[in-house]
């Protein structure tokens, strides 16, 4: 499903020089499979998801994601691969103020090539607790409201693969459990892959599979 060779990523610091981000030889992620993915913050875990999405390009190396060459798609056709195929939870919820919590997951489904589907956009609403605010905007809503919005966003295509950057840091203890389970059940009901980052060893230890980027991101080891 997800398959990285010699990836590397860096960026321009103010002085002009290069900072090195990623370089990764091999990263796989099968069919299906579920993983997490933990570090030390500024080990490249952020960069990672988005070099993956194609939000970011990488400087070098092969990012396949379900057979398709991801680095290989002109811009507009990554941002049509990534709608159909790929689900995203940002940190920062990326959710459009002027647009209800129903709207904002409906809104999502239209940009792939599927119709959207209110259905199936309620019901990952209720499955997230949040059926009786469908209808407020993300100012009506707290911080961890909109954490669960951008969880449903992210499932409402059925994608083939879901980036999850840190998706229970801003949702309060009560709900955090029920994030990571409606994730991971609509995940494997499915058969999507999934790749959650996260610094909370509760959520990790659920995982079979649990990753270290420093293990394999020589641009951390080197510097």
């Amino acid at each position: 499903m997800l398959a990285l060779s010699n990836v590397q990523k860096s960026y321009i610091e103010p002085g002009g020089g290069r900072l090195p981000i990623l370089d990764i030889a091999s990263f796989r992620v099968a069919a299906g499979e579920q993983m997490v993915l933990i570090g030390r913050s500024g080990s490249g875990k952020s960069t990672l998801l988005y070099v993956i999405a194609g939000i970011t390009s990488a400087d070098a190396g092969k990012i396949v994601i379900d057979g398709i060459d991801v680095g290989r798609l002109s811009e507009v056709a990554r941002d049509r691969f990534r709608a159909d195929k790929i689900g995203y939870v940002f940190q920062t919820f990326n959710l459009l103020p002027a647009y209800s919590a129903l709207e904002n997951v409906l809104l999502g489904m239209t940009f792939s090539r599927g119709r959207a589907d209110p259905a199936r956009a309620k019901n990952l609403l209720d499955r997230v607790g949040l059926s009786h605010r469908m209808s407020h905007k993300p100012a009506q809503l707290s911080v961890g409201e909109q954490q669960r919005v951008a969880v449903a966003r992210a499932l409402a295509n059925k994608p083939k693969l879901v980036l999850a950057d840190e998706p229970t840091a801003n949702v309060d203890a009560g709900h955090q459990q029920q994030i990571v389970d409606v994730i991971r059940q609509t995940c494997a009901e499915e058969d999507v892959a999934l790749v959650l980052v996260t610094h909370t060893a509760e959520v990790a230890e659920q995982f079979d599979r649990v990753d270290h980027l420093e293990e394999f991101n020589r641009a951390v080891a080197v510097t």
